[in-house]
Order: structure tokens, then sequence, then C-alpha cells
């Protein structure tokens, strides 16, 4: 999808590409080879072709944080097909309150796709494993997590370091029309979660970790079934949202 995106470029917004795709102009070698583009202002193009010839030079060396920069926030979902093999779920839960008001994280977990790793407060959670297993990835998936996990990880943990593409499912979703958080969407999506975390919710989270602080390990063992299901259904649920944005942008009509 991201080498038919012509809306990564300043001044070209989805109408506009979706003119372009009519008129055959399909991909950023087609834009670049094109002598006569009536839709395109003349003194631009050559602006536009360094620019596209640069993001393609630097898509075929897999750098995905010159894209986190080069692509707005709102297109990096238009990432996952090429990313999704180098992607990490991430996830958090907290105490219930915001970091200025003594809140702080009380687990994380991630998740790519084979294999979840939960980080837990006092067992290995720290900035420093955080950002040594994030570096193994290349492109990030949450929900909600540009408004909510990564700003909150931020504050928490000042050392964390965030610079991958990220396509935050959330705001993915609601452009398809979706309401509601994580588990309406997953019901909406047919996405099932196993009995003993059918339900909870994250105040239930909160409560579960007051729980295993005072001790309980059956508390904190349900607290980590709970972020497994939070952040392994992400990988599913973003492949289902990018198929449909995908198809959302009409792109195949042309392609056919």
């Amino acid at each position: 999808m991201i080498r038919n995106t012509f809306s990564i470029l300043n001044g070209i917004g989805e109408r506009l590409e979706r003119k372009l795709w009519k008129s055959g102009i399909l991909t950023w070698d087609d834009f670049i080879s094109a002598s006569d583009m009536k839709c395109i202002n003349r003194n631009k193009k050559p602006l536009f072709d360094e620019q596209l010839s640069s993001a393609a030079r630097e898509l075929d060396k897999a750098n995905a944080k010159y894209f986190a920069g080069a692509i707005k926030r709102r297109e990096h979902w238009r990432l996952f097909d090429v990313f999704k093999g180098e992607a990490a779920c991430l996830d958090i839960e907290t105490n219930g309150l915001m970091p200025d008001k003594g809140g702080y994280v009380t687990a994380v977990g991630l998740y790519n796709g084979y294999d979840y790793k939960s980080f837990v407060k006092g067992n290995g959670l720290s900035p420093e494993n955080l950002n040594k297993e994030l570096s193994a990835y290349k492109y990030l998936i949450t929900f909600y997590g540009a408004a909510f996990d990564i700003p909150f990880l931020m504050r928490a943990m000042p050392d964390m370091k965030f610079d991958k593409p990220h396509f935050d499912l959330c705001f993915g979703a609601r452009k398809l029309g979706f309401q509601g958080g994580l588990k309406r969407l997953e019901i909406d999506l047919g996405i099932e979660r196993p009995e003993a975390v059918k339900g909870m919710d994250g105040y239930d989270a909160v409560k579960l970790w007051a729980y295993a602080s005072n001790g309980s390990t059956e508390a904190l063992d349900l607290l980590i079934m709970y972020n497994r299901e939070d952040t392994v259904n992400l990988f599913n649920m973003a492949d289902i949202i990018y198929q449909r944005l995908r198809a959302q942008t009409g792109i195949d009509e042309y392609l056919q």
C-alpha cells in the first residue's frame, strides 16, 4: 500500500490521491516518470519527485525510522503490510492514577505475532529492558496508544524511546466507523477471549494489581493473562483493520 500512497506529500490529500490513481498514476515510479500531470502543480513536481525517490530508497533499505517522521502519523497504517513481520504490539497496565498524581506502570505486554513477553513492576519492568526489547522491532501497534500508553510511558519513564512508525488501531477503527473501546471492537470483529478474563476491563486490572501487591500470585497471574489478551489480540485486529482501510481507499479498483 505504501508505494501507492501519494498523500504523504504536502498538499496531496486522499481525494487528489484517488484522482492520480484514476489517471493511471498508481505507484511512486509512475509519478516520477510522468512528464505531464494536469492535477499536479508543475513547479511542485520536482520536489515531489525528490521526496518520493528518497522514500523509495529508504523503503528499499527497510528504514522504518525514516517513515516515522516523513509520513503523517495518520498514514502510518499504510506501512503495515511492509513491516508487519517486524512489528510489536504493545499494551500497558497502570495503578489507575496519572503519573503526576502518583501513577505508575504496573505491567507492559509486547507481542510480535509469535511470542508474548510481559514486563512487570518489580520483575523486569524498566526503561532499559523495554528499550532493548523494542529495539528489535521496526513498527509499533497499539490501541489508543498514541493518546494513552505511549505518553504515559514517556512521563513515567522519561528514558523511553519511541521512534518507529505507529499504527494506532483506535483511530484506524474510528475511520472505519467503529465506536467504543478495545473490548467493544473485539466483539464487533468476532475476537473471543478466554472465560477467565472475559468481561474484564482496565478497572479490574487496577484491582488485580492491588491484590498482587499484597501478595496474591493468583491476582498477578490473572493480570498478566488479561494484559496478554489485550496485547495479542492487537495483531489480528491490525490485519483486519489494515485490509479494511486499504479497501476504503479504493486502490484495488485501479490495480485490477
